[in-house]
């Protein structure tokens, strides 16, 4: 379903609920409004529950500035509607306190957008207004101003983040990555040094890859299996908070010739087996957008037939150690090794290599591989077996950057890891 063919008061209930569920405010906090064709803005309403909101909720706010509808607007309207008129190509405004961008508010810094080039492509450099008092005036000045030049996501000091787009729904995409992106810089900063990409390097980033195309065709009934099994796990790895709305690709083999893959873009909650492209000798489904990852997805199937399953994603507590020099160890417990093994680090980018080079890294007993900056790969014999080990990677990461306040680690020694690897069978 595309969400911009919704009333505005649909689309500003559905994502706020989402907002609140995904634990990304408060019952209390945040705003959303989007600015209609003919002027009006419609807002959410102030004072009422984030999580039960309706359409019915919404309230319109008129050119000539009266109200309709069975509430008040939200006590900051002023600034939804000074960003309308600073920045007339801006049809949606997103306003929250997410725990990590308040993070970053209240010590006055502005997420680093460098660390990962899908987070600068998304979000681009952020600004960051002074604070004024919330609801007045004064503060829709400021936030306009650092609009006016041109960001899309403007920090506020002790307050929380503002993003401006030309979709609620892609309002909600960015403001999504910039708080995961958050999250990734502080887990760095805890257990080492975060780096970014140089400006010569991000100048040559892109998200899309150009192929070749053909007709689509009838389904055969093991590529709808494929596609379905594909949507689950897709919304899945969301609602577990591995993936955002708009970030992680995952694909599945249909056949030695053939695989489905998510699209560009596309929400990753509401996919439907219909939305997926397929990839056959080279070319893509026709009308289907590709991110440039799909060539790595094609690589790894061609080198390696024993994969029916590709993972490529962000998860938050991983990429920590993909944008610091810190050693993601797998010697944590036995299910950790059993899982990912050794996971070797390829330096990054991964738009900067060759898809082949990537996936000469893969072999039996190496099915997970880290690119510095960029993201984690993750195979499996199946789609399940790929998603379990994204869920045991990023699960591990967590365990090891909360152990930093606790003690030093001590890793299984060899004769522990020996006995694993004959236990199991491992290669």
């Amino acid at each position: 379903m595309n969400k911009n063919m919704q009333h505005p008061a649909e689309q500003l209930a559905q994502i706020m609920r989402r907002i609140y569920d995904c634990r990304l405010t408060t019952t209390s906090g945040g705003n959303l409004s989007i600015k209609d064709e003919n002027g009006d803005v419609w807002i959410t309403p102030g004072a009422i529950d984030k999580g039960t909101l309706t359409k019915e909720d919404m309230v319109c706010i008129k050119p000539d500035g009266t109200f309709i509808g069975r509430h008040k607007p939200s006590s900051e309207y002023p600034f939804h509607l000074k960003i309308y008129e600073t920045r007339k190509e801006l049809k949606a405004v997103l306003h929250a306190h997410p725990s990590a961008l308040v993070a970053f508010s209240i010590v006055r810094r502005i997420p680093d957008t460098t660390l990962m080039p899908q987070v600068y492509l998304k979000c681009g450099k952020a600004g960051m207004a002074p604070y004024a008092m919330t609801g007045s005036h004064e503060l829709g000045d400021r936030i306009a101003e650092v609009f006016r030049e041109g960001h899309q996501v403007v920090m506020l000091e002790n307050h929380g983040v503002v993003v401006g787009a030309k979709s609620l729904q892609e309002a909600f995409g960015i403001f999504e990555t910039m708080e995961y992106s958050a999250r990734t810089q502080i887990h760095g900063e805890t257990i080492g040094v975060p780096h970014g990409l140089g400006t010569e390097v991000l100048k040559q980033c892109r998200d899309s890859v150009e192929m070749g195309t053909f007709e689509s065709g009838e389904y055969s009934a093991q590529e709808q299996s494929a596609r379905e099994e594909v949507c689950s796990f897709a919304a899945r790895a969301y609602r577990q908070g591995l993936i955002t709305c708009v970030q992680g690709s995952f694909s599945r083999r249909v056949n030695e010739r053939r695989f489905v893959i998510t699209p560009l873009h596309s929400d990753r909650l509401y996919l439907h087996p219909e939305d997926l492209a397929a990839v056959e000798d080279g070319q893509r489904e026709a009308d289907r957008d590709l991110d440039w990852m799909t060539a790595v997805h094609q690589a790894i199937y061609q080198k390696h037939p024993q994969v029916r399953s590709v993972i490529i994603c962000q998860p938050q507590y991983t990429m920590a150690f993909a944008v610091t020099d810190e050693p993601l160890d797998s010697r944590t417990i036995p299910e950790s090794y059993i899982m990912m093994r050794d996971i070797p680090r390829i330096p990054g980018p991964a738009f900067l290599a060759e898809p082949e080079e990537i996936a000469q890294a893969f072999n039996k007993s190496t099915p997970v591989v880290m690119v510095e900056n960029d993201c984690l790969i993750v195979t499996g014999e199946s789609m399940l077996n790929a998603f379990d080990r994204l869920e045991v990677t990023e699960y591990s990461a967590m365990s090891i950057i909360m152990s930093k306040n606790l003690g030093k680690i001590v890793p299984i020694d060899e004769k522990g890891l020996e006995d694993i690897r004959k236990g199991f069978h491992l290669v």
